[in-house]
């Protein structure tokens, strides 16, 4: 078979397997209500019974950690392309790479008064270093991403620390503390006024105390940056039939280690004491495993994604994702936008009324609605909305927008 690109040169599969993380991310924040948070013990009391908390567990097992993971492998595979183009040209894209992710972080962060979870700030933050590591050698951008990826930073942070939190905040364990039902609360009743005003101060803390402190997201986001720099380098998806033999590989190798992650994670958490309260260097230890699950079961679901892909039929299928993979900006924005108005005070007000069953199927029509309005939207212009003005402003002119 062939792998299908498009007029401009882009490869279909990287704008399909976009798109499927995009979906796996929209499905963890409708269901999780858009609060980026610990939900209070009462949230959804009312409204869930056992089916809505068997599908969380499922989703949670399936999809929280892993489908946020490709979305930033693919960041950082995109980082490898504009780079690798425009060396390929006799430019040096440094500088424009540097400007192009300030204005992220200007729409990043525009994003984060709707929505505190927003990935777009980090990765604006994150994304400088990995300048260094384009001209780097293969087997030093694996060794740095190891370390990261095994959350070696972790360690470091909660020994100088000695807790969850950077900032003073509460337990993350203690999901009825007044900063986290003060913050719900305001989502809840609040104006859109007084979310933005919660979102720019305590909800920015927030986050940086999530991505730095113990749950350490920051250092996990960067190693999967340099895994998608790499899988770049190696040339996966520009030579992907070759690869097919060693991605099997890879695939055989993640079952095994997700497995064995797994029975690690069971017995730490099994050993250390109960409630669980991250106080404790076994519960540190348990946390740390579980992310290596996480990271094998990315592996898992992206080698399996390449496998199917490669197949006609396959290709046929996850293709659809690829028009809402190539407007993965506007769509991650937009579908932020609807799910906050859908359930914040300042919209229709539903949090926490609506079971987690149905926010699950309003997802789904939502992302096969998005990829039916990108597909009719890539027909008649290059580039969805965000993208577009992304582009422009990169650039410094405007640029085609019809076709």
């Amino acid at each position: 078979m062939v792998l299908e690109k498009t007029s401009s040169n882009r490869i279909i599969i990287i704008d399909a397997l976009r798109g499927f993380a995009l979906a796996g991310v929209a499905l963890v924040h409708m269901t999780e209500q858009y609060i980026a948070s610990a939900p209070t013990d009462n949230l959804m009391e009312i409204t869930n019974n056992t089916i809505d908390e068997i599908l969380s567990g499922v989703i949670g097992f399936l999809i929280i950690g892993k489908f946020f993971a490709l979305f930033s492998i693919l960041f950082g595979l995109s980082f490898f392309i504009q780079m690798d183009a425009a060396a390929k040209r006799g430019q040096n894209f440094t500088g424009r790479f540097l400007w192009r992710v300030f204005l992220l972080f200007v729409i990043g962060y525009t994003h984060h008064l709707f929505y505190k979870g927003d990935i777009l700030t980090i990765y604006a933050l994150l994304a400088p270093f990995l300048i260094p590591f384009y001209k780097m050698n293969n087997k030093w951008i694996l060794l740095v991403a190891g370390v990261f990826l095994l959350s070696i930073p972790r360690f470091i942070s909660y020994a100088l620390l000695e807790t969850e939190s950077a900032f003073g905040f509460p337990s993350f364990m203690d999901f009825n503390n007044e900063v986290n039902t003060s913050y719900i609360q305001t989502l809840k009743e609040g104006s859109i006024t007084e979310v933005f005003t919660k979102n720019a101060s305590q909800g920015m803390l927030q986050k940086m105390d999530f991505q730095i402190g113990f749950f350490g997201r920051f250092y996990l986001t960067f190693g999967y940056f340099l895994i998608g720099l790499w899988l770049g380098k190696i040339g996966l998806f520009q030579n992907i039939k070759e690869r097919i033999p060693i991605v099997k590989k890879w695939l055989k190798r993640a079952v095994i280690f997700f497995l064995i992650a797994l029975l690690i994670t069971a017995g730490l958490f099994g050993l250390s004491p109960q409630p669980v309260d991250f106080k404790n260097w076994l519960h540190v230890l348990g946390i740390n495993a579980y992310d290596w699950s996480n990271i094998a079961l990315t592996a898992i679901i992206l080698c399996g994604f390449v496998l199917i892909y490669i197949k006609n039929r396959g290709q046929k299928i996850l293709s659809f994702f690829a028009p809402y993979g190539r407007m993965a900006l506007t769509n991650y924005v937009l579908q932020s936008i609807i799910g906050t108005f859908i359930l914040f005070g300042w919209g229709l007000g539903y949090l926490g009324e609506i079971r987690t069953l149905y926010l699950f199927v309003i997802a789904i029509i939502l992302i096969a609605l998005q990829s039916f309005l990108s597909k009719i939207w890539l027909t008649y212009f290059k580039y969805g909305p965000l993208e577009w003005l992304w582009r422009s402003a990169t650039l410094g002119k405007i640029q085609a927008f019809k076709k």
